[in-house]
């Protein structure tokens, strides 16, 4: 299946992408590849529960219902303006009939947050964008953050307030943002500029470096989901524009509606249908005692080490009370893994 850029301002000839704001509608252009598929080639199945909007752009398909050749949509036609066989499962199965196609393939959860957003709020980032230069990032932003998997999750009015709440602060180069050991205080997302995650130890003082994170990328809910104290230095590595969110905002807004809490036996019924255990605990509270099979990932290591997991596998995510293993489910939820989180903590396992 070859795959090529997308020309500029070919979304703008389909619905409802033509509703989007230009800075979002260019932004998903430039995330978005024209692709191709030859004849006789499935693009979706009759009964596909794929969340998939699908563009024909050049080219003809047909609609199959029971492998039966039932209508043909042609590149170009007004049929072709919406996407093909929208809804969840699918109506129809559909087929190359030329000698190839041109298709787009869109997220349709992803498109359906941008739409709502555009729809709502389109005062506040208008409003955000003159206050967080240059307007160009401002707008990359908040569509980078508005398309990860986290926010389909949050409703739109919640995303709208989040905006509105959010306040910009500047930061030098090698200046501290948050400082290890202090109180857990607001949320921050990177507008521009780049940031150095640094953990100190009692052999390093000068902290290992834990990540480095660009425009859209946010930290610091560790320790407002937990009410544990900041767990690393977060430095500006360069300039830095970042917008910040406060503590009781970021837990009503972003926090509650993410997390999904299950009991003892809700855990056990997931991981016997495939999902696994992942314990955030210290390699030490880990050798003590554990759920079986359990992986250990210290919280404090999460963010490092999220290449290590499975992005097709679920987690119900644990700890001792709860607490460090709501922020580790966030920190998943947050990036696109599906994570649950284990109410009252490993101790609700025992017994049973």
């Amino acid at each position: 299946m070859e795959s090529k850029p997308l020309a500029p301002g070919l979304l703008r000839s389909f619905s409802p992408l033509d509703g989007l704001k230009a800075e979002n509608l260019d932004s998903l252009a430039r995330k978005t590849t024209l692709r191709e598929l030859p004849s006789g080639r499935l693009l979706f199945k009759e009964g596909d529960t794929d969340k998939k909007s699908y563009y024909i752009v050049s080219g003809v398909i047909e609609l199959l219902r029971e492998s039966r050749s039932v209508a043909k949509i042609r590149g170009g036609s007004p049929e072709a303006r919406n996407p093909i066989v929208a809804g969840n499962p699918r109506r129809y199965g559909a087929r190359v009939q030329s000698d190839r196609i041109e298709y787009l393939a869109i997220d349709s959860d992803m498109l359906d947050v941008m739409l709502t957003w555009d729809q709502t709020g389109a005062y506040e980032v208008s409003e955000l964008s003159r206050t967080a230069e240059p307007a160009d990032a401002s707008d990359d932003w908040m569509t980078t953050l508005l398309q990860t998997r986290a926010f389909h999750q949050i409703p739109a009015a919640n995303i709208q307030a989040m905006f509105m709440r959010m306040r910009r602060v500047d930061f030098k180069s090698g200046e501290t943002i948050i400082r290890q050991g202090d109180d857990g205080d607001y949320f921050y997302v990177i507008v521009k500029g780049t940031c150095t995650v640094l953990r100190e130890t009692p052999l390093n003082r000068q902290g290992v470096k834990l990540a480095e994170l660009n425009m859209g990328d946010t930290f610091g809910e560790e320790a407002l989901i937990s009410d544990a104290k900041r767990n690393a230095h977060v430095i500006a590595a360069t300039e830095a524009t970042l917008m910040r969110l406060g503590k009781e905002d970021f837990r009503t807004l972003l926090n509650e509606p993410m997390l999904h809490w299950v009991d003892a036996d809700e855990g056990r019924a997931l991981v016997e249908h495939g999902a696994k255990w992942l314990d955030v605990r210290l390699p030490s509270e880990f050798e003590n005692s554990h759920p079986p099979e359990a992986i250990n990932l210290p919280l404090y290591f999460m963010r490092l080490k999220l290449k290590s997991l499975d992005r097709a596998t679920s987690y119900v995510v644990c700890c001792d009370t709860g607490r460090r293993s709501s922020a580790g489910a966030y920190i998943l939820s947050e990036r696109g893994f599906k994570a649950f989180v284990l109410k009252g903590g490993i101790e609700t396992l025992a017994g049973k």
